[in-house]
């Protein structure tokens, strides 16, 4: 039996963006979390469900491919309604088509419900860190 605080890891939606969730579930697991990596074209419902399951502590979500706005949003609402609402909800990856202010994207993703954004190129450490902050 292991009391490792468990993360739940994916890339969501229709995206099929494998390198960067290898790289996470490589440093997170190294940072002594117990990840549970659903890897990639994960949709919403899968996260919620692992983390049910799991009992755990946070949902990372990465999205590459753009569509991140379209993907995680009601992610929160899901939660919610699954009652696990107070799930830390992390975020990142390229978020969004096009070249965007990375504050607006934040912001957006904020009010979607998500409590750490990402930017494009953000490294594990800062990931981990936030993560030690936020459930150790």
């Amino acid at each position: 039996m292991t009391n490792k605080v468990k993360v739940v890891l994916g890339v969501i939606g229709a995206d099929c963006h494998a390198v960067g969730n290898k790289i996470l579930n490589h440093a997170i697991t190294a940072a002594g979390y117990e990840v549970i990596n659903l890897g990639v074209l994960v949709p919403q419902e899968e996260f919620v469900n692992a983390a049910i399951e799991t009992d755990a502590k946070a949902i990372l979500v990465a999205s590459l491919y753009g569509h991140g706005e379209i993907d995680c949003r009601g992610l929160r609402d899901r939660c919610r309604e699954a009652g696990i609402e107070d799930i830390r909800l992390y975020v990142g990856g390229n978020l969004v088509v096009g070249k965007t202010d990375f504050k607006k994207v934040e912001q957006k993703f904020l009010d979607m419900g998500y409590d750490r954004v990402y930017e494009p190129g953000t490294l594990p450490d800062k990931v981990i860190a936030d993560m030690n902050e936020d459930l150790k």
